[in-house]
């Protein structure tokens, strides 16, 4: 089989970049956060940065996705009471003396800079790319270079096998994809046994973190399935 470079976009769990790297891929990981398994394979910078050094393949797992997700589109139109966790530190401390003008012009920054983030990464010059995102909102959709619809939404569940297993929970994932396949699902749950406690997390620090872990099966079942057509694809073409 023929190994690839694989980048791993916006993710320090190391759970993705661990799963190509058993399949004997070059497989490295980035995050603003240093990486949760001491891997040397972990670059600390903005995904941006790490683009062109000569990737076959990126799977941009968990970018910031708040302010593109239809779920929070009503803040685009009446500011949260609470300052996101995006803002500057300046923002946050001025945030409840400020207008409702000047907060919804926050949020649209923050909207903008969310959306040029992903449209980077999905435009790069990489032949293969794999972006993670929430069901997204309408101006997130225009503010994306070159967008198009999502490829594919699934559930981990569909990827478990054990009841009682870290996969068999409820948290929709979509998938927009240049160059691969859908995943072809390798579950045996039928999700009626699905936990929801991504969407029921406590309120606090480790929420976020807690919500954008993601999950081994179906981590598996990328690097197993895009693994095996970018390397055949590669092959053919040498």
């Amino acid at each position: 089989m023929t190994a690839l470079r694989v980048l791993i976009g916006c993710e320090c769990s190391g759970i993705v970049r661990r799963a190509f790297a058993a399949r004997g891929h070059d497989a490295w990981s980035c995050d603003l956060k240093p990486a949760e398994d001491g891997s040397n394979r972990h670059m600390i910078c903005d995904v941006r940065e790490a683009l062109g050094l000569g990737w076959d393949l990126l799977v941009l797992c968990h970018p910031p996705c708040t302010r593109l997700a239809n779920s929070g589109v009503r803040w685009l139109h009446e500011a949260p009471p609470n300052p996101p966790d995006e803002v500057t530190p300046a923002e946050r401390t001025g945030w409840r003396e400020m207008s409702g003008a000047e907060r919804l012009a926050i949020m649209w920054r923050l909207l903008d800079e969310g959306a040029a983030l992903f449209s980077h990464c999905w435009n790069a010059d990489i032949e293969r790319v794999a972006c993670e995102n929430p069901v997204m909102h309408k101006y997130g959709k225009a503010r994306i270079e070159n967008f198009e619809p999502m490829a594919q939404s699934v559930q981990p569940w569909q990827f478990g096998t054990d009841p009682n297993g870290p996969d068999n929970v409820k948290k929709r994932t979509c998938l927009w994809l240049r160059g691969l396949p859908k995943l072809t699902l390798t579950g045996t749950l039928d999700g009626s046994t699905a936990r929801d406690e991504i969407h029921r997390a406590t309120p606090g620090a480790e929420r976020k973190a807690f919500r954008s872990r993601f999950f081994p099966g179906l981590a598996d079942a990328m690097a197993e399935q895009w693994g095996n057509y970018a390397a055949e694809a590669a092959r053919v073409a040498a």
